[in-house]
């Protein structure tokens, strides 16, 4: 291996692997480099490595393999983050892309190479494992997580007994399709808690004891499902039992002969009010003291996301006042890019890495050695990797956002349009998935430069538009205020359009507008549709929030009065 990068910092916080974690995850290593050795031989047919392979998180895309790799719950260590830098320097082409899961996919991986790249995940403790197959995918929480203002529960907890019972459980390794669970720990949903297979809110009670409001049966793909919430408060010590019950029903019951049919959305939408009842008889019959989530496992976890030693400062120093003054640029970055902090005198920095004109999610080998470092530099060494394809340091102190915004300009990661038109979702689309039937990638970045002004896109304001490049909608393009579906009609590609969709507490699947537009017309119906929306708005309104008041016609009209 080459040289790696220097230890942990002391600060950074996420949860560690033991001896036992590490020897697991090197015999799991040395029987892929096996199973691969076989197939690169002959010995293995592709549809009898298929399954294995995909137990590995390694796909076959359209040009290459891809490898994706889990981030659990989206916290990296700097350390971490220098090697997935490795790693797309030495076996892919000098990057990594994030995804809306949280995790980082290696889009020209070597089948010969795969092995080796597990071996160096091992050094740091990340694998593939679970990020494919028809099992209990990462789980998803709260890129500011331990940070956030309004948090009541720090969500990492849960997410990390989550991923410990949900890993290599023997029921729930052959489920009838991929399942998805979010986890926020506030009531304000950055997890699109409600789109998910399973969406758990976290809250305290009168007396403040924890407990879990439960949704089950969202999902977007070929048929978009908010999901219905099933418990209103399920107590902490029956945390797991509760999420057991959910994944018991559903694999009993789940459609196994129908891919299309086979999503715990499809059996929710099905069964009605009769699939909580079978919940909660399964959840009656489960042995408490097996399942109970007992106080003393819940403070083990708690430990290993212990805060940082975090200085007592004041909000907005007289230094930032300064700075935001001088230079307007960083005074946008400080409006757009920076999140409230629960410690008095930091904030949490949001790194876009959609550039305009750039690739939705995507970061270079050295924007990933940068972001280390300057997270050592600012940020107890940690970094999280949003839903939305970005990265975060989650403490930064106030004082030293001058110095963390001059960091970040040399590798373009300063863009400050977080939450405005160009800082699109976007899924690889043809570019890469053998599954797509158009491009989303070069959609996104003809979107971007058209509204490159800074200064237009501030004047738009929040606008969230997602692009799918295939009805898989890897791009959440159902939950956008403006989504794009990439299709193909008769050998060409055309990009259907829906409006007012939502993933936050108001969750909404947006309504296809019409006809679908052609490669070379999109940009110009979203710019349309931006300048409706513009025009009818009224003071404060999102998208959304215009779409939902004044209805589909005056966009409608918009669009398709020259047809």
């Amino acid at each position: 291996m080459d040289t790696l990068a220097p230890a942990v910092p002391p600060h950074a916080r996420r949860y560690r692997y033991d001896e036992v974690d590490r020897d697991f995850l090197q015999g799991r290593i040395a029987q892929f480099r096996d199973q691969v050795a076989r197939r690169i031989a002959g010995e293995l047919t592709e549809d009898e490595f298929k399954p294995l392979r995909l137990m590995n998180g390694l796909y076959l895309q359209l040009h290459a393999y891809m490898l994706r790799v889990a981030i659990p719950y989206g916290v990296l260590d700097s350390r971490q983050l220098r090697q997935l830098a490795h790693i797309a320097r030495r076996w892919d082409r000098g990057f990594g892309h994030f995804t809306t899961r949280q995790n980082i996919q290696f889009n020209w991986t070597k089948l010969e190479d795969a092995p080796d790249m597990l071996a160096a995940l091992a050094e740091v403790d990340m694998h593939a494992i679970q990020t494919s197959g028809n099992c209990v995918r990462n789980v998803t929480t709260d890129e500011f997580a331990g940070a956030a203002a309004d948090e009541l529960v720090d969500p990492r907890i849960y997410a990390e007994i989550l991923r410990q019972w949900s890993t290599l459980h023997p029921e729930f390794t052959f489920l009838p399709r991929k399942f998805k669970i979010a986890i926020t720990g506030a009531p304000n949903d950055r997890v699109a808690a409600r789109i998910h297979d399973v969406g758990v809110i976290a809250k305290r009670n009168a007396e403040g004891a924890i407990g879990f409001e439960v949704w089950v049966g969202g999902g977007l793909g070929r048929t978009p499902i908010i999901g219905t919430r099933i418990a209103d408060f399920v107590p902490e010590p029956d945390f797991l039992a509760y999420l057991e019950a959910v994944l018991r029903v559903y694999n009993a019951l789940g459609q196994r002969e129908n891919i299309y049919k086979a999503r715990i959305k499809i059996l929710v939408r099905d069964l009605g009010d009769e699939f909580r009842e079978l919940v909660e008889r399964e959840f009656a019959e489960m042995p408490r003291g097996r399942y109970r989530l007992e106080p003393e496992v819940v403070q083990a976890i708690a430990t290993h996301f212990a805060p940082p030693p975090f200085a007592r400062l004041s909000d907005d120093p007289p230094a930032l006042q300064r700075a935001r003054d001088a230079d307007k640029t960083f005074a946008t970055w400080l409006q757009q890019c920076t999140h409230p902090h629960r410690q008095p005198g930091y904030r949490s920095v949001v790194i876009s890495l959609k550039p305009i004109g750039g690739i939705p999610g995507d970061a270079s080998a050295d924007q990933m050695d940068a972001v280390a470092e300057i997270a050592e530099r600012f940020s107890f060494g940690e970094i999280r990797v949003s839903h939305v394809q970005n990265l975060v340091l989650p403490h930064v102190r106030q004082e030293d956002l001058p110095a963390l915004f001059a960091a970040l300009k040399p590798h373009g990661l300063a863009t400050p349009n977080i939450g405005l038109i160009s800082d699109i979702i976007a899924c690889p689309g043809m570019d890469y998935c053998a599954l797509a039937t158009a491009r989303s990638i070069p959609v996104a970045q003809r979107i971007s430069e058209r509204f490159a002004s800074l200064d237009a896109q501030l004047g738009i304001g929040t606008l969230h538009v997602n692009i799918s490049g295939c009805i898989n909608a890897c791009g959440h393009h159902h939950v956008g205020h403006i989504g794009l579906l990439g299709v193909d009609k008769r050998g060409e590609e055309v990009y259907q359009i829906t409006l007012g969709g939502s993933a936050g507490n108001d969750a909404a699947i947006g309504e296809l507008i019409g006809p679908a537009f052609s490669y070379d017309e999109v940009v110009d119906a979203v710019e349309t549709l931006v300048r409706t929306y513009v025009a009818h708005r009224e003071a404060g309104e999102l998208f959304k929030d215009t779409y939902r008041r004044i209805g589909p016609t005056p966009f409608k009209e918009a669009l398709y009065a020259a047809a």
